[in-house]
């Protein structure tokens, strides 16, 4: 009778030690957040790549016609920071359907930056269209579409119309989009902008 129970305390014990086990893969691994190890790595890899990239300047739109390259990659102001990077790229996700709106704003194509600052120049906001664009700028933690007039300024600007016009884009839609897509570097300006 005494070897019987012992045997069942033993098997208590495994059944306890796997339901430990369980539990912890199930809610502290890393594919509890959808980023399994190979994603964060190859996100690192990008990272370095970037960090290291210098094909992207603060300047206006007409640096880009002396530029002779096809990705605008890097910082412009300061270095990357990648908890911040990472917010960034995983907060663009939720916008992955349109093609429009860069996957990773530290590697920009240049024909879709040209496109965009195309939208700058001729989509036209309707009055109410245009409040939406004036109260995003209120809400933005850059005061805008970037921290300075640059070409990153004009062809976010141009993103924000087609997004109004084409998406119905709101405020807070253009606001998001505008924080998520800061090309600066550093660890954000989230709280720095006085609205």
């Amino acid at each position: 009778m005494e070897r019987t129970i012992s045997i069942s305390k033993k098997k208590l014990f495994v059944i306890a030690g796997l339901l430990v086990v369980i539990f912890s893969l199930l809610f502290f691994s890393p594919f509890q957040t959808g980023n399994t190890i190979k994603e964060v790595s190859a996100l690192e890899a990008k990272f370095n790549q970037l960090n290291n990239a210098n094909t992207n300047f603060c300047a206006g739109p007409d640096i880009l016609k002396k530029v002779d390259t096809d990705r605008l990659q890097g910082s412009c102001c300061s270095k990357m920071d990648f908890h911040r990077y990472k917010e960034q790229v995983e907060g663009l996700k939720k916008y992955s359907h349109i093609d429009k709106i860069p996957t990773d704003p530290y590697d920009i194509s240049r024909s879709l930056v040209d496109e965009l600052l195309n939208f700058q120049k001729t989509i036209v906001l309707s009055q109410e269209q245009q409040k939406i664009y004036d109260e995003a700028m209120k809400l933005s933690h850059e005061g805008g579409p970037c921290c300075c007039k640059c070409w990153r300024w004009y062809a976010f600007e141009g993103l924000a119309k087609y997004l109004i016009t084409e998406y119905d884009f709101n405020v807070e839609q253009i606001a998001d989009i505008w924080d998520l897509e800061d090309g600066c570097g550093g660890s954000g300006h989230a709280g720095e902008h006085e609205t």
